[in-house]
């Protein structure tokens, strides 16, 4: 190096290459690592609910279930009971249709352990060797088709809406995290078995079935309701100029302006979590739809809702008005997911869409088939 008419030369020498190339090697590793994890986290999203069904557990065979029978007949009849309570508790809980009809369930999305063959294996070795147990052994055959159908039934429903939440841009995984906040009671196990345990397969129908009610609750709780009409936007979400200050500012809602006292409707279907006065916001109502997700709705001349009520989407919540910091009536509504505020318009816009989709695509994947 030149300075001043002087030359200095600087070493460098292998130690410190090595050092360098190294630190270069870990950064190129963690780097490589940290989009290793994303791959694999997008890869695990994707066929979380494949993994779900491919998870096998030992059942048992068709000549272990013949030593059952053989050697404790009353045993077997007891643990095929609590089986056919806990399949009647799960036919409660499910469209009559898609109980009653075989053909409204056929073909799953993924692979289910057939146990189809093994049962009417079961059923054929009995009716050769213990022939007052047949009609048992039939009825066991009957329950374990019942869980094969219902497991691909909730299996489909709930890869359609994991895909139209997808559409929607959100992380199925995270309708999965529910909400552990005012949950409770006594443990009550679905035991199918005289151990208490609860048979493999009852188990990943249980999964399935609670798999599907959470993503679809997930997907009606998404805001694809306009909370007052499309065409009076009068302020988009994102940075603006303040109407006070003139000066550069986050919006982080929409503005919908609009005669006062005109109707403001819930987004979706949720709970009532905050109902008042807001700095800067005014009268303010919130309603939360679980999964870390609300929407608020400001500047109310008036409340029609309760703290804690439950509400349907599209239903009447408030008045417009100009509560807070306001230069005229108007709405403004928000979307957050934990905590954090979201463009609320891609959902108001897209969500009705994707849901009519999703349904007619379950309607069409479970129409019925003759013969």
């Amino acid at each position: 190096m030149r300075s001043q008419g002087q030359v200095r030369f600087i070493t460098i020498t292998s130690r410190m290459q090595i050092a360098a190339l190294t630190l270069a090697v870990v950064g190129l590793l963690g780097w490589g690592l940290s989009m290793g994890v994303m791959a694999w986290n997008q890869y695990s999203a994707s066929f979380e609910r494949a993994d779900l069904l491919s998870r096998e557990a030992r059942v048992a065979t068709a000549e272990e279930r013949l030593d059952d029978y053989r050697d404790n007949l009353d045993a077997t009849t007891a643990d095929l009971g609590r089986r056919q309570d806990v399949l009647d508790r799960i036919a409660e809980m499910l469209p009559a249709d898609a109980v009653a009809d075989p053909a409204a369930t056929e073909g799953a999305v993924g692979e289910v352990s057939d146990s189809a063959a093994e049962a009417g294996e079961l059923v054929s070795m009995i009716e050769r060797t213990i022939p007052g147990a047949a009609e048992l052994a039939r009825l066991e055959a009957r329950q374990l088709a019942f869980v094969e159908r219902m497991t691909r039934y909730a299996d489909r429903r709930a890869s359609s809406a994991e895909q139209a939440i997808r559409r929607l841009g959100l992380d199925p995984r995270m309708m999965m995290t529910g909400d552990a906040v005012g949950q409770g009671g006594p443990l009550e196990m679905l035991g199918t078995e005289s151990d208490g345990t609860l048979d493999p397969r009852f188990e990943r129908l249980v999964l399935s079935l609670a798999r599907m009610s959470a993503l679809e609750r997930g997907l009606q709780e998404i805001p694809q309701v306009m909370p007052a009409d499309i065409k009076s936007i009068s302020s988009g979400f994102g940075y603006r100029s303040d109407p006070f200050s003139g000066h550069a500012a986050m919006h982080s809602g929409l503005d919908f302006r609009a005669p006062y006292g005109a109707p403001i409707h819930a987004a979706a279907d949720g709970r009532v979590s905050y109902v008042g006065a807001k700095a800067g916001y005014g009268n303010t109502v919130e309603v939360s739809h679980g999964n870390g997700m609300i929407t608020r709705y400001a500047h109310m001349s008036r409340f029609a809702a309760q703290l804690g009520q439950a509400v349907n989407a599209g239903q009447v919540i408030g008045a417009i008005g100009s509560s807070g910091r306001s230069t005229g009536p108007h709405l403004h509504f928000e979307v957050r997911i934990n905590g954090q505020a979201v463009n609320p318009r891609p959902f108001l816009e897209i969500a009705p869409d994707v849901l009519e989709e999703a349904r007619a695509q379950f309607t069409a994947n479970h129409t019925p088939r003759n013969g």
